[in-house]
């Protein structure tokens, strides 16, 4: 009888697995998405260009998403293409084809375009014209952006390492590694620069410092402590976006608490229980982020109190939220754009991209924002100003009969 309860025990527990995918919502199979329902828009919102950028990907937390450099936006897609297009008008300006299953990218930064592939290669590319600059071929398959910056490459992979890269020639400077629990979400976070240091989290639930020219560690944290008994319950991992304003982190870990971390000691300057693997997004007044079940959240940037938060999209698989024009902006699983008012929470505009999903974090450069959907779309939005009646000086003649 022990055996054939051992094996339930197992059954249950894999279809619990299967159940809720990647342990995003554990969700009973007659709980269904939100319906979408209708309000009043108070934000004109209108897509400027579109443009197909490759195949379509699956599900799998590729961490594929569009970056720019001021003037141009890269973008990468599954089947190894990678193209540069003009942010202002969608005209392309190069693509390159790899020939190789493209699983994070592109990094951008000091005129050079990085991608990873599956087999954890690292390329990189020149940003003017995508020609070829290195390949570093030793490293193992990463699902986070690759980071541009300070003449280095910063590459996080799924192994819980960091490495840095010479921007130059693609050689190892150094790297850090963490112990990885026996089970851990599929994704990794991607690192951040603050100062002299990249700030990286990994799947044990601790954030690291790091000095970009030595590879010391500053200081770590433990900022999603393991609890519970099972692997299961045990998960900590920091695998979604992360934030910085200033001298202040802001990160957070699946089953454990966002929180504000001082980039010069690591010390914890706030916490809020509140479970995301996607991560959060800030402004200078707040920090957004997601819940498990898709609930979006508002926090006040200096102290963690709660200012708003929005079920409209529960079990809609949410993006992070992030800042845009007076909004934040998430997108779903039916390929909606959703955006909130930053300051209340409350819907201002919504319209779909396409029917694919939307998994990639949006990205914002200057007055626009930029949106790759799963299916291989890239489009640019831009909030369109309501207009005004123009300020008519007075007629100094008609003055001058009147007096």
């Amino acid at each position: 009888m022990t055996l054939i309860r051992n094996i339930a025990v197992l059954l249950l527990a894999a279809l619990a697995l299967a159940g809720c995918g990647i342990f995003k919502d554990k969700v009973e199979e007659d709980e269904k998405p939100a319906k979408l329902t209708k309000f009043e828009p108070t934000l004109k919102v209108r897509r400027a260009w579109s443009t197909k950028l490759g195949d379509e990907s699956e599900f799998l937390r590729l961490a594929l998403r569009p970056a720019g450099d001021g003037n141009w936006i890269y973008a990468a897609s599954p089947d190894g293409r990678i193209r540069a297009i003009d942010a202002s008008n969608g005209r392309e300006q190069w693509q390159k084809k790899l020939g190789l299953e493209l699983v994070a990218g592109p990094g951008v930064g000091d005129g050079t375009v990085v991608v990873v592939a599956s087999d954890g290669q690292v390329i990189a590319l020149d940003a003017r014209d995508g020609g070829e600059l290195w390949r570093n071929e030793e490293g193992v398959e990463s699902l986070s952006q690759p980071v541009v910056a300070e003449d280095h490459v910063f590459v996080q992979s799924v192994d819980n390492q960091l490495r840095a890269l010479q921007i130059f020639d693609g050689r190892e400077r150094w790297s850090v590694s963490q112990t990885q629990p026996v089970l851990t979400m599929r994704g990794t976070s991607t690192p951040i620069v603050v100062g002299n240091d990249v700030v990286a989290g990994f799947d044990n639930g601790r954030l690291v410092s790091v000095n970009i020219d030595t590879g010391d560690i500053g200081w770590e944290t433990l900022l999603a402590p393991p609890t519970g008994r099972s692997d299961l319950e045990r998960l900590s991992d920091i695998d979604g976006d992360m934030a910085a304003v200033g001298q202040d982190i802001y990160a957070a870990g699946y089953q454990g608490r966002v929180s504000s971390v001082a980039a010069e000691s690591g010390q914890t300057l706030w916490t809020a229980d509140i479970s995301t693997y996607e991560g959060v997004a800030a402004d200078w007044n707040s920090i957004y982020t997601v819940q498990d079940g898709g609930v979006l959240i508002a926090l006040v940037r200096r102290s963690g109190a709660e200012e708003w938060r929005q079920d409209s999209l529960v079990r809609r698989e949410p993006t992070v939220p992030v800042p845009f024009n007076t909004t934040v902006v998430a997108g779903d699983f039916e390929g909606y754009l959703h955006f909130f008012s930053n300051v209340s929470g409350e819907p201002a505009a919504r319209l779909r991209q396409g029917k694919s999903a939307i998994t990639a974090t949006p990205l914002v450069m200057g007055n626009r924002l930029f949106v790759q959907s799963d299916g291989g779309t890239l489009a640019a939005y831009e909030v369109i100003e309501p207009e005004r009646p123009p300020n008519r000086a007075p007629d100094i003649a008609d003055e001058d009969e009147g007096a």
